[in-house]
């Protein structure tokens, strides 16, 4: 499908969700809905009547042109150019009201003050949640990269190690595979720089942001992930680097050793496995997520690892996640969540344990829901690769 196609596709697709919900327009300007849309970010608008084409209101660049394409300084000058192309004003208007500046939305919403104004952000995660073909191909091709890359990690230790000297190191063979760098993570509470990378206890520090493990971070102003602390022998180290190799978010989280660990560690990773293969084996279109969970829950119980599963003195509620444009799309695996999987939803699955005095172990893949079940797009040797 040429991009034009896909692009028109997608945003019929969102023309469905606004007409289930009795909206007659869409006015949406954040990044991750622009990329989606238009297959490209602008500083601007795109307009989405529910029965004519769409227009782009561009601030900037100022080089695209184009027969539905406005330039504009301010989007009080939306009103009247779509005025000028015989658009009749909405009557129900949908913003993307979780995720704009609560000014931008009061602007927004006052260009057509009789509108009926609604929250379109939970109708854009929900479409963004079943992926097209184009984006399951860019999904594995970027699972092959984030692949070749992590095949490349032991190659970056040394003795006497820092964890940032380690990370740095993955991050520049990230770079080389072609990760783009930048990760897309929805809503304002989380922030991190390209992933993790957890060695020892620092993985049993909790953080504020809502990832699977927390960690100290080397700032305040960023309180997860690496400390700065020397890599010792008898821990472990997870890499968990988001892989944005094409604007699409592919997760993957692997284990490395500083020499031999005990052996409670490798039972405690093989109870990763273990759940990582039962969910991807039995999963398919119509399993509930929070049944997914429950297993999962049973299985680390049963083992003896509950009090360490995904944490120590904070542990996460949640054993999986959406993914797309962004780190964390529906659905979530978590004890609660209700959804339904279905065909061509992407997901992380990463069941972890923390043990005090080694530090994280567990794994975790990209999976693309398909009609038979789950298929793997980060495939590669899942076991604790001594360093």
């Amino acid at each position: 499908m040429a991009l034009h196609s896909e692009l028109k596709f997608r945003r019929d697709l969102i023309r469905k969700a606004m007409a289930d919900n009795n909206i007659d327009a869409a006015l949406i300007t954040c990044n991750t809905n622009l990329l989606y849309t238009c297959g490209q970010i602008i500083s601007g608008y795109i307009y989405i009547p529910i029965n004519s084409p769409a227009i782009l209101f561009i601030k900037r660049p100022n080089t695209i042109r184009g027969e539905q394409v406005e330039h504009i300084r301010k989007p009080e000058q939306i009103v009247e150019l779509l005025e000028s192309r015989g658009i009749p004003a909405p009557t129900r208007l949908m913003l993307e009201g979780d995720e704009i500046p609560f000014t931008e939305y009061q602007r927004l919403a006052a260009l057509w003050a009789d509108a009926d104004v609604v929250n379109g952000t939970p109708y854009m995660r929900q479409v963004r949640t079943i992926k097209t073909d184009l984006e399951l191909n860019l999904f594995r091709r970027a699972g092959q990269s984030h692949v070749k890359a992590y095949s490349r990690i032991p190659d970056c230790y040394k003795e006497e190690m820092t964890d940032l000297e380690f990370s740095i190191e993955i991050e520049r063979i990230m770079r080389q595979e072609g990760n783009l760098g930048i990760f897309r993570i929805f809503g304002r509470s989380m922030e991190i720089f390209m992933g993790s990378i957890l060695a020892g206890d620092n993985a049993t520090e909790p953080s504020p942001y809502d990832f699977a493990l927390g960690g100290a971070g080397l700032n305040a102003s960023i309180p997860v992930g690496l400390s700065g602390k020397r890599l010792t022998p008898g821990t472990s180290v997870m890499v968990d680097m988001g892989g944005n190799f094409n604007g699409y978010m592919s997760d993957m989280s692997r284990v490395y050793s500083i020499g031999d660990l005990p052996q409670k560690a490798y039972d405690a990773h093989q109870v990763c496995l273990d759940i990582s293969h039962e969910l991807s084996e039995t999963a398919k279109p119509g399993t509930v997520c929070s049944e997914m969970y429950d297993k999962a829950l049973k299985m680390v119980s049963d083992a003896g690892f509950a009090d360490c599963f995904m944490g120590t003195r904070q542990q996460a509620k949640f054993i999986g996640h959406g993914l797309g444009l962004e780190i964390n799309e529906l659905p979530v695996i978590a004890k609660n969540s209700n959804m339904e999987l279905a065909p061509n939803m992407v997901l992380a699955l990463e069941p972890k344990i923390v043990l005090p005095g080694v530090g994280p172990v567990g794994v975790e893949n990209t999976w693309i829901v398909t009609e038979e079940g789950l298929e793997c797009t980060t495939r590669s040797p899942e076991g604790i690769i001594k360093l």
